[in-house]
């Protein structure tokens, strides 16, 4: 049998009942759109979390204090609810360890923050000039905290994008504004360029104060809750994390590493992390939308094996007439493939477009790669010839004679 006969035949006998055909279609539409979504979803969210950790800056290093613990025992406590860090830290890693290009201590704490009646919480974090470089801060108008401001003890502020937002009417200049954080009074001197990113953590509702008022007046101590450290190259990457080790187990006469009162994170740790977890969040979304083809797939058999039962003597008339097994397999198998392919296709575009409305209408970034079509559309194809094989050998094993008594 020619191929075209094949597909005239497959197109006539599936046109015959439209609705059923349809359904069964919708089944596999509903599934491959599925599958394309919820793994847009991942992969948008797994660019989104990679592109947040990179835009924090480059190469970067983050040394973190964190409580010693005794023979037997677990590190306890950890990013920043210690005080094992100091300033004297930072100055030594710029001072002793190689390869590293900038260095900024900062202390982190949460505030609220007043200005003529308006208030908001935000992050306050006490740093060095360095931050901008270490941290990739961008100033958009005004100027960061100076050196000046650091040995001074300066009260000046700096505000992110949402503080200035949040406190300020639409066109007023925060510049030279005085505003009250903590009940301390600070005069803004600059403003910082958007980084992106949303919620109470985000580096765009940050507020950046010099590093000494920060100790002086929230902390009350020394201590330091970051140390950032930012490496040359990246290739310099893992011996400046070993050497910054070493260096501060000297320096706090640690002899076993595992008692360290510290931790240093590499960038790409919390990136690599990040990318594993976001990639299990993925594959999970997409083993649940697979479900959906699941069904899709069991729906075309039992289209199939139904459309076998009421063309049985249609089968026994081809068979009579010199058609073989394997034209009445192929016919039926055509037919289920057929389904499964016009699913596909509108189940991949149906996916685009959810995608599409995700990111309209909730901002959550989506990412539809070529290889989740590639790969829903070959399930499509897979479904419909695995779950079209059984009903096309039950229509080719029908015996003649039988087909054409059948009433």
């Amino acid at each position: 049998m020619k191929f075209k006969d094949v597909f005239e035949e497959t197109y006539l006998a599936l046109a015959v009942n439209k609705a059923r055909s349809g359904l069964t279609v919708l089944g596999i539409v509903i599934g491959i759109a599925s599958v394309i979504a919820m793994i847009s979803v991942g992969a948008g969210a797994q660019g989104s979390i990679e592109a947040s950790i990179q835009s924090i800056g480059s190469n970067l290093l983050l040394v973190y204090p964190s409580f010693a613990r005794g023979v037997g025992e677990q590190v306890r406590g950890g990013f920043g609810s210690a005080t094992t860090l100091t300033v004297d830290d930072a100055n030594a890693i710029a001072s002793q360890v190689q390869n590293i290009a900038a260095v900024a201590p900062q202390v982190t704490t949460n505030a609220q923050v007043i200005y003529q009646g308006q208030n908001t919480n935000a992050q306050v974090i006490g740093t060095t000039p360095n931050y901008t470089q270490v941290r990739n801060v961008q100033i958009a108008e005004g100027n960061f905290v100076s050196d000046t401001d650091v040995q001074s003890y300066n009260m000046v502020a700096v505000l992110g994008p949402t503080v200035v937002s949040n406190i300020f009417a639409t066109g007023t200049d925060p510049l030279g504004a005085t505003i009250r954080i903590k009940n301390y009074n600070f005069r803004v001197i600059g403003v910082a360029a958007s980084q992106g990113g949303t919620g109470f953590g985000s580096a765009d509702n940050a507020i950046y104060i010099p590093l000494s008022v920060a100790q002086h007046f929230f902390t009350g101590n020394s201590s330091v809750s970051t140390v950032n450290v930012e490496v040359a190259s990246a290739q310099d990457m893992t011996q400046a994390q070993s050497d910054i080790t070493n260096l501060l187990l000297q320096r706090h006469n640690i002899a076993d590493p595992t008692h360290a009162d510290f931790q240093v994170l590499n960038q790409a740790s919390i990136i690599q992390t990040a990318s594993a977890v976001t990639g299990t969040f993925t594959t999970l979304l997409g083993s649940i939308a697979g479900i959906s083809l699941l069904v899709g797939g069991i729906g075309i058999m039992n289209m199939m094996l139904t459309t076998v039962t009421e063309r049985t003597r249609e089968i026994g008339l081809r068979k009579a007439i010199g058609a073989k097994r394997k034209d009445i397999s192929t016919q039926f198998l055509m037919e289920a493939v057929m389904l499964t392919g016009i699913g596909g296709i509108l189940g991949v575009a149906l996916g685009y477009l959810i995608s599409l409305l995700i990111t309209s209408l909730s901002g959550t970034a989506t990412a539809v790669s070529f290889e989740s079509v590639v790969l829903a559309f070959g399930v499509s194809a897979v479904i419909g010839i695995v779950f079209g094989y059984y009903p096309s050998r039950r229509a080719a094993g029908l015996n003649p004679i039988e087909a054409l008594r059948y009433e």
